[in-house]
């Protein structure tokens, strides 16, 4: 998303300008994609970025995750953890400037949703990166998930302070989003961002709001998995297990589906702490903070960024045609209503259906959604 203002801070109180980005020159390497990942002294917080101490390294890996070149940059910061997924021609680092007249690369914002991590989209944006070489794409884990939940974080824990901490991360690394897409409680992550950026745009943005509404949540229907009830299930569980199967059979127990109850597990990491044994496996989220969050998520309310469409911002609804999510009669009529007023207005709102795809749309049918995302990056 492209803000106008060049503040040094942010606040709760006001609007958010984004920085521009700087320029880091790269030997060429034909043919490649590269994936960054900032290195912390935390090892749970891998993908930070700071202002200063020159010591700590990143690294550019290859798409099988060979290390690919080494340098010198800036100390973790306390936003969040995050990998920068780039295109073979992007020859840029938010660490150093070295040309301002060098042209700035387009940049996508990838959001994960509730107990989820920016790995979700890993697979995913490196596909775009391939198809798309002079784009980079920022994967972030989302406050109270994955190495994010080591970074603390003040409450409240909701929609509008964690599209807060994307706008502080995008400014830091001085980036200029084209586009902001959303899964889920990412989804309105992305309509929040949009809410509390500086206006005017500087460019045009497009939104993605994947199998999201921006008002009310309503869950699925009978058989179909609940996010609540998963969070409070998840809560009765020991911090530390012996096997992810252990927790795999407990949620199968309990009437969840096998898929989700594979996903869930990838939350769980080697536990690390003093004390505990080796083989043990412990969670990585903060699940009393996902909790509020997704609390946050079912009650806020958004549609006003919908009906009434910032200037040069085009905002696309993907419904999942077999989603989990339930969308509403009254929803849809409200989304396409919102299409006619916006074109009048020169922003834009638009809907699109993902064909045989559950609520997991870039797992279920991620042909599909490359299909239909790839719109906006040409």
């Amino acid at each position: 998303m492209a803000a106008i203002s060049n503040l040094a801070g942010c606040s709760h109180g006001g609007n958010l300008g984004i920085f521009g980005e700087t320029r880091l020159q790269f030997p060429s390497t034909s043919g490649l994609k590269t994936r960054i990942s900032w290195a912390s002294k935390n090892q749970l917080a891998v993908g930070h970025l700071g202002k200063s101490d020159m010591n700590s390294g990143v690294r550019m890996a290859l798409v099988d995750a060979k290390i690919a070149r080494s340098g010198d940059f800036s100390k973790p910061s306390d936003i969040l953890a995050f990998d920068l997924v780039q295109g073979a021609l992007v020859k840029w680092s938010p660490a150093v400037v070295v040309d301002r007249s060098l042209p700035k690369p387009p940049t996508a914002v990838f959001l994960h949703g509730i107990l989820g991590s920016r790995k979700n989209w890993g697979t995913f944006t490196r596909r775009l990166a391939q198809e798309f070489p002079t784009w980079q794409f920022l994967l972030v884990d989302l406050r109270c998930h994955g190495d994010s939940a080591s970074i603390k974080k003040r409450g409240p824990h909701s929609v509008s302070s964690t599209a807060l901490d994307v706008l502080k991360l995008v400014q830091q690394l001085r980036l200029t989003p084209r586009v902001i897409v959303g899964h889920s409680f990412g989804g309105k992550v992305a309509l929040s961002m949009v809410d509390q950026a500086a206006k005017p745009f500087a460019r045009p943005v497009r939104v993605w709001v994947l199998d999201a509404t921006p008002g009310i949540v309503r869950p699925g229907g009978d058989g179909e998995d609940h996010p609540e009830e998963l969070i409070s299930v998840l809560s009765t569980l020991p911090k530390e297990v012996s096997s992810k199967r252990d927790v795999v059979d407990a949620l199968l127990q309990k009437g969840f589906s096998k898929d989700v109850a594979q996903w869930v597990v990838t939350n769980l990491r080697p536990t690390k702490s003093p004390g505990s044994s080796p083989s043990t496996l412990s969670w990585v989220f903060d699940l009393k903070g996902i909790a509020e969050m997704y609390k946050s998520y079912e009650e806020t309310n958004l549609w006003k960024i919908v009906e009434d469409v910032p200037r040069g911002v085009h905002v696309n609804f993907l419904k999942a045609e077999r989603s989990l999510h339930r969308w509403a009669l009254g929803d849809l009529q409200r989304i396409h209503a919102a299409e006619e007023l916006a074109v009048e207005e020169a922003g834009g709102v638009e809907m699109h259906v993902l064909e045989d795809a559950g609520h997991w749309v870039h797992a279920d049918n991620p042909d599909g959604l490359f299909r239909i995302l790839s719109s906006s990056f040409y």
